[in-house]
């Protein structure tokens, strides 16, 4: 009696809906150049139905094969007589999913990540490639934990980019900079989960009482050290847009480093504001409800699909100070000046690799590419602060390309701007963030919030300045 073959429905519940689906996305991801964010975008719509359990293993797969993808490869290498390059780009995918699992994740058994494994290469390749599957994962579960990574006194570049899963490039220039030890904790702090952070929305609740509101939805919640109205929420029962509080506009997902930006640029009632590259809206919302619905803030930016996110999230947290603006920033459409002026410029994002891993992977020793829009970005904005008035320039980068040679140049370039040291609306233990030059900087690995950099740039009164002012000014 021939055995019954498996049906291709029982071979798809052996592989599993998210191990599919997680193996698809990367390899958009690997091929298109489209970033994570995108590609979780574009599926979002094909597993809202999903179950809770099978939505985290996809989301786990995908950010785990991102984050660890160099020491996942450095032990495909040791157990692989194949080179990874002439490896298919999908079974070398595949085989970094499986190890992953095997690796990273406990609750998944070995033999159910090389199963499933197996079952998908079936559909990817002819026997041969199966068969080579199947022996490649089994060694790696016999052979994992004893397989030792480059030394770090001989070669510590070596060590961190395979332990620690971080391209060579970045490794040496953080070992440079910060020394071993401090690189190494900042690589293992972009290689952890990072916490979510929301923002209470002051203008309808404050963050106590959103504790509370909020103890239905997760375990309980915990409040940031240095933002005051950042609240840690841990292992949510339900994603956060179907939150009640969330739908009502009650917070806003935003990380404590970013939400001290809007604290340092420290609006007031009576100004004019312009968020001049404001994306979906994040440090903008902030902006007005810090000057509770007054004043005046125009949001900035070219994009259509951010453009949508924006005026959405002004809608949703019940923003009433805010015009919206379709306008490329570096052919400014404004013909009159503005009391404060954040530039959250466009940067490498090397401070929120551990938000965005695939970010890691991306990058190129090109920083200067960035410097360059940076310092035009600044130079377009710069005429259009008042005399007297306040620049905040901020990237979610630590980089000096994008930081401190930026600001010196555009120093050089502007004479009649100088650095303001004050801490606007910072309190006094976020204080510490700020070094000696007056620049804010904070660290994964020291603060367990996103990199980034800040600086506010105070204009310098000058009559010609105050003459055009008034010219300008509506009925004059």
């Amino acid at each position: 009696m021939s055995a019954v073959k498996p049906s291709r429905s029982a071979k798809r519940q052996v592989i599993g809906q998210a191990r599919i689906q997680a193996l698809a996305l990367l390899m958009r991801i690997d091929q298109s150049g489209l970033t994570l964010d995108a590609v979780l975008d574009s599926a979002h719509n094909e597993t809202t139905h999903w179950s809770a359990a099978d939505r985290a293993l996809l989301n786990a797969l995908i950010f785990g094969v991102l984050r660890w993808r160099g020491r996942l490869d450095w032990l495909i290498g040791h157990v692989s007589k194949t080179p990874l390059k002439r490896m298919d780009p999908s079974i070398r995918m595949l085989l970094r999913m499986a190890i992953f699992q095997i690796c990273f994740l406990d609750r998944v058994p070995p033999s159910a990540a090389v199963n499933s494994a197996v079952e998908l290469a079936k559909t990817l390749g002819p026997p041969w490639v199966v068969k080579f599957v199947n022996a490649l994962l089994r060694n790696i579960v016999r052979r994992h934990a004893d397989i030792v990574f480059p030394d770090t006194q001989t070669d510590p570049i070596g060590h961190i980019a395979a332990a620690q899963s971080m391209p060579r490039m970045l490794a040496a220039r953080w070992i440079q900079r910060f020394g071993f030890d401090d690189a190494h904790a900042l690589c293992r702090a972009f290689n952890t989960i990072a916490p979510l952070t929301i923002r209470a929305n002051t203008l309808q609740i404050e963050p106590a009482a959103l504790q509370i509101r909020l103890a239905a939805d997760s375990q309980p919640s915990g409040r940031a050290k240095l933002a005051p109205e950042a609240i840690h929420l841990r292992r949510p029962h339900r994603p956060i847009e179907q939150m009640r509080a969330f739908q009502t506009g009650l917070f806003q997902v935003q990380d404590e480093a970013a939400q001290l930006i809007a604290r340092l640029v420290n609006p007031q009632s009576n100004e004019t504001i312009l968020d001049a590259c404001a994306g979906l809206g994040g440090k903008t919302t902030h902006l007005a409800q810090l000057i509770r619905n007054t004043g005046h803030i125009t949001a900035v930016d070219l994009h259509p699909q951010r453009l949508a996110g924006l005026k959405a999230a002004i809608t949703r947290l019940a923003v009433t100070n805010v015009s919206i603006v379709r306008a490329d920033i570096r052919h400014s459409p404004f013909h009159h000046r503005f009391d404060r002026i954040l530039l959250d410029a466009p940067c490498s994002g090397a401070g929120v690799i551990r938000r965005n891993p695939d970010t890691k992977w991306n990058l190129k020793n090109d920083f200067k590419r960035y410097q360059r829009r940076q310092l035009r970005l600044l130079d377009e904005v710069a005429p259009l602060v008042k005399s007297g008035g306040l620049l905040v320039y901020a990237v979610c980068s630590f980089e000096p390309e994008e930081t401190q040679q930026v600001i010196d140049r555009f120093l050089k370039n502007q004479p009649y701007f100088s650095i303001d040291r004050g801490l606007g609306a910072l309190s006094n233990k976020a204080a510490d963030l700020i070094d000696d030059h007056g620049a804010f900087t904070s660290f994964p690995h020291r603060h367990d919030m996103d990199g980034f950099y800040a600086i506010r740039l105070r204009r310098h009164f000058r009559k010609i300045d105050r003459d055009f002012e008034i010219s300008t000014q509506p009925g004059s």
